[in-house]
């Protein structure tokens, strides 16, 4: 092996560990940054009908004590959201002031943020329901939460794999993080060998054409987050795709109880220890 050449591995290694370490901050900016996810402070279901949101505790939908006692109605009928603010509140929608508006969730391409000072809310659909997801961004925990934790960067658990597309894709009843059972679509499958055996993922394809896998391994329930943890791959290439488990990371449900996660199908529970990515806190 040449010299250049093994200067050429090198420079290539650093550039890997210099780009996962910059993932990883990413990840922990996500979490504590403005509108992050440690910034949710609550998860209200909606009701057929007019719902109050406001800081007055008898409201159906609860904001932080400094918020209006009483800050407006959202009226739910069917599939769709209406909102009218309080008489001399001021709200402002996707950056608009506003007084009222037809709301989009959080699913839809265009979501309707409605914010007052540094607190905001959406309509976030989940299982069949609807609610109504509130972030404050004076939080104490957003400022205290402490560095993640992580395995050491491990080459070995960087796979060369192969997706498959399913014919049609799978509905799949999973299990999520409010106790629910809920519908989750499985578009294909990710294969990869370690120690000599092939192994297979069940993967979502996004929209943007990651692949998104949701997965235990020998580690769940001692170093990693029992229920799963999560993993997106680069959008395949003629059927190839890049599996790193050295960017799995713990889903928002590790960190707040008002994320809705699901968890990972059974068929993707892997039976060996995957000392790569984050590893939870507790």
């Amino acid at each position: 092996m040449s010299r250049l050449y093994c200067i050429i591995c090198r420079m290539a290694a650093k550039d890997y560990e210099n780009e996962i370490l910059k993932w990883r901050t990413e990840k922990y900016e996500a979490l504590v940054g403005e509108n992050g996810w440690v910034s949710l402070a609550g998860l209200y279901n909606l009701a057929e009908g007019r719902n109050l949101i406001g800081s007055n505790p008898m409201c159906e939908v609860v904001l932080p004590e400094r918020a209006p006692t009483f800050l407006g109605i959202v009226e739910l009928k069917g599939n769709t959201m209406r909102f009218n603010s309080a008489e001399g509140v001021r709200v402002s929608i996707n950056g608009r002031v506003a007084q009222k508006a037809i709301l989009r969730s959080a699913q839809d391409d265009k979501p309707s943020f409605v914010t007052w000072n540094d607190i905001r809310f959406v309509v976030h659909q989940h299982g069949g329901r609807s609610a109504v997801r509130i972030w404050d961004n004076q939080r104490e925990e957003r400022f205290r939460l402490p560095p993640l934790k992580w395995f050491p960067i491990n080459r070995k658990f960087r796979f060369n794999a192969s997706y498959t597309k399913y014919p049609k894709p799978r509905q799949s009843a999973q299990d999520d993080s409010t106790g629910d059972v809920v519908d989750d679509q499985l578009d294909g499958f990710i294969s990869f060998r370690f120690e000599g055996k092939t192994f297979k993922l069940d993967v979502t394809q996004t929209r943007s054409k990651k692949l998104f896998v949701k997965f235990r391994d020998g580690t769940s329930a001692k170093e990693s987050y029992p229920p799963s943890r999560y993993l997106y791959t680069d959008p395949p290439k003629n059927g190839k795709v890049v599996l790193d488990f050295n960017r799995a990371y713990s889903p928002p449900c590790a960190f707040t109880p008002y994320a809705t996660c699901i968890f990972a199908p059974p068929q993707n529970t892997l039976p060996f220890r995957v000392e790569a990515g984050e590893i939870y806190r507790g």
